[in-house]
């Protein structure tokens, strides 16, 4: 008996031994997409998280310097192991990694900084078996994403196209990734209770879907083109729909410098300061006046170059999967909203934070919004610029506050949570540009949140006369904010009139 069992043990041990050896050696299979390998590795990396916050901060005074030197290891160590899970298991993964990383106003920055390398280190895939649709076909990706590649090619009749291509298997891994993730929150939760993530995984159920559809990628990119066509500076590629399926898209080529990169665009003489205030104008457009907004505006899908025919500043605009769809009562409360915050109506924005469903958190909700602090807000944020001290502020806020904070999302509406994302995107943007919070991007959301105000009520009302007072009244508030504009322009001029006076006088040009 002892004999068959031990003959057992030994062909059972030389199976698994080659079929882990064929396994490894095999090009076209691999380990990280056996769901048990990957169950068990986010299962195992949790854990240890969790075991690391249990344990490491249990005997040190709550509130003492010692207890914040020893959290943000604990951060940094934790946000190392998940930035390795996401990298390790792909796909959805990198998705949410990279999603976290751009809730600055949530997440400690040990978290954020960390995960932010993800938009740079996604998986690439193979891309034999569609070579043959052109003549020629760039293996090397011009990027890759957590759920695609982008390639440059050559079509039969000479176009110059990008193609977007999916990558193998992440289709069949989302669901069960999504499942996993909510499996683990819920788990962590248990051990936490002030840990309210299940919003993150809510929206990533509701959005993933969509983004692995191409087909509904094309059509978004169509949708935005005609929509924000009076805006000559902003190209988006056009789409080649007869070679185009769910998992493949066929687009314009369309080169550029990524919008972060300054060497770039002072290489190609293009000004910081137009760069951002065009993004200003086409963001607070899709926001305040269309309701339709595209939701990851990483630097990676918004391009800046000179026109090849015009010699004029563009931005291109990339990566249509994602986009926000508002309800007219909710864009609409969210005008209202900003208009109290860039005019300092202190009543108006609690109202209307209230309406957006703060309730008690109302201040935190405008903090969040605006990335100022309370003090800012009751100054006004367009009185004066975001300082570094007050940068350091927010940021130990957002440790202190995570669950008020976590409390709040799960209160607002969903679709506030992707508008939050992009705006952290664009702050990071305008961040690296040296151009965050300007007066003028201000204005230009005022402007916006006027004329979206003004096509509401005269849609809403059959009276030629009340139409009439409408349209003056909104004449009467752009004009108004012109004058503002051209009030604080003169301003700077003034003083920099007064500056080259003094330096002409202390430094007076030899004869």
């Amino acid at each position: 008996m002892a004999r068959k069992a031990l003959k057992l043990a030994s062909w059972t041990s030389m199976a698994l031994a080659a079929s882990g050896f064929y396994l490894y050696s095999n090009k076209y299979l691999d380990p990280n997409d056996f769901g048990a390998v990957r169950v068990g590795r986010a299962v195992a990396t949790t854990a240890v998280i969790s075991y690391d916050y249990l344990t490491s901060l249990r005997s040190v005074p709550y509130g003492s310097e010692e207890y914040a030197q020893l959290r943000s290891e604990v951060h940094l160590r934790s946000a190392r192991r998940l930035c390795e899970l996401c990298c390790a298991n792909r796909g959805t993964f990198i998705k949410v990694g990279q999603h976290l990383a751009a809730l600055d106003y949530l997440l400690p920055q040990e978290y954020t900084s960390t995960l932010k390398v993800l938009h740079s280190q996604a998986p690439k895939s193979s891309m034999q078996e569609i070579h043959d649709l052109f003549v020629s076909f760039d293996d090397t990706p011009m990027g890759a994403a957590s759920l695609a590649q982008v390639h440059k090619a050559v079509l039969h009749d000479g176009r110059t196209v990008a193609v977007k291509v999916q990558h193998p298997k992440v289709q069949v891994q989302s669901s069960k990734d999504i499942l996993l993730m909510e499996v683990l929150v819920l788990a962590v939760k248990q051990l936490f209770p002030e840990f309210e993530f299940m919003w993150l995984v809510d929206e990533a159920k509701k959005n993933l879907p969509l983004e692995l559809d191409f087909l509904n990628e094309g059509r978004n990119a169509e949708k935005v083109a005609q929509m924000l066509k009076h805006f000559d500076f902003l190209k988006v590629p056009q789409i080649y729909w007869e070679l185009s399926t769910k998992r493949v898209l066929l687009m314009e080529f369309l080169d550029g410098g990524q919008v972060n990169d300054r060497d770039y665009m002072e290489r190609n003489k293009i000004d910081v300061n137009e760069i951002s205030r065009h993004l200003g104008k086409i963001y607070s457009e899709m926001i305040f006046v269309n309701g339709f907004v595209h939701c990851d505006p990483h630097p990676g899908n918004v391009l800046v170059r000179k026109g090849p025919d015009t010699g004029k500043v563009e931005i291109v605009l990339l990566d249509h999967g994602l986009y926000q769809v508002l309800t007219e009562e909710f864009r609409l409360d969210y005008c209202h909203l900003w208009q109290s915050l860039i005019w300092t109506d202190m009543e108006k924005v609690k109202k209307y934070c209230l309406r957006l469903g703060a309730g008690d958190f109302y201040p935190l909700l405008a903090c969040m919004l605006t990335a100022r602090s309370w003090n800012s807000v009751n100054r006004g944020i367009s009185q004066a610029p975001i300082t570094a001290s007050e940068n350091t502020e927010i940021r130990n806020n957002a440790a202190t506050y995570l669950p008020q904070i976590s409390q709040l999302l799960n209160r607002v509406p969903r679709q506030m949570l992707l508008i939050f994302k992009t705006n952290d995107l664009l702050r990071g943007i305008e961040a690296t540009l040296g151009t965050r919070a300007s007066a003028s991007s201000f204005l230009n959301m005022s402007r916006c949140c006027v004329r979206a105000l003004a096509m509401h009520n005269k849609k809403n009302t059959c009276s030629f006369f009340r139409r009439s007072q409408i349209s003056f009244s909104e004449t009467i508030s752009l004009w108004q904010i012109s004058l503002h504009e051209l009030i604080l322009r003169v301003k700077g001029l003034r003083l920099a009139s007064w500056v080259l006076a003094l330096l002409c006088w202390l430094l007076p040009a030899p004869y």
